[in-house]
């Protein structure tokens, strides 16, 4: 879910018409995993988009390429300096966090190796909170404090970040204990982008 939700914000965010499909990750074993959608992407993963330049995967290489092709509304500041510090920021969520909480590493936990529900929800929290842990310490060593990640305007780092902070909550994890992160998601909140990606306004959430 975290990485759709990423793309569904850059998308919206950029003004770009898109259909949406709904992968349901559970039900039924998992419809990532039916020929239908191997047949898209063989890794059995979300998001994934038919694009003009072929078959995308993987949310990073996506919101790249959005920026690539679609460079305005900026998601990537001008200077180099700055465009390092939103990668980095945006990979301690995509590389070091969300991995750890995937569905298939739960599955594997509770199927392999016997993991009950409490201890699943120690995982859970300790990883999540190790990420939000440093990504807080990273945004206090910056030099400015604008209402966003790196500025005064999203970047890929807010649209890495506020989905995470969604999961976190449903794991335990409160991210309003960490003042930078619960100001830059507030500030993302109020953004139209945001609002229409989130989760609960899409067409096949749960009432």
């Amino acid at each position: 879910m975290r990485p759709s939700y990423r793309v569904r914000i850059a998308l919206e965010y950029k003004g770009l018409d898109f259909e949406y499909v709904p992968v349901h990750l559970v039900r039924s074993g998992g419809e990532q995993y039916s020929p239908e959608y191997c047949a898209l992407n063989p890794q059995s993963r979300v998001p994934t988009l038919e694009s003009p330049d072929g078959v995308l995967t993987q949310s990073m290489a996506i919101l790249e390429w959005l920026e690539e092709v679609y460079p305005e509304p900026a998601l990537l500041p001008r200077s180099p300096g700055e465009r390092a510090r939103v990668r980095a920021l945006a990979q301690i969520m995509v590389a070091d966090v969300q991995p750890l909480q995937n569905t298939a590493v739960t599955r594997f936990l509770q199927g392999s190796l016997n993991a009950d529900d409490a201890a699943l929800k120690t995982w859970l929290r300790e990883w999540v909170s190790r990420g939000l842990r440093a990504f807080e310490e990273m945004l206090a060593r910056a030099p400015d404090g604008g209402d966003f990640c790196v500025g005064d305007a999203p970047t890929l780092a807010d649209v890495c970040l506020v989905p995470q902070c969604h999961s976190a909550r449903r794991f335990g994890v409160e991210p309003a204990l960490y003042p930078r992160i619960a100001h830059i998601e507030r500030a993302c909140a109020e953004l139209p982008a945001f609002q229409r990606a989130a989760p609960d306004r899409q067409p096949d959430a749960v009432a």
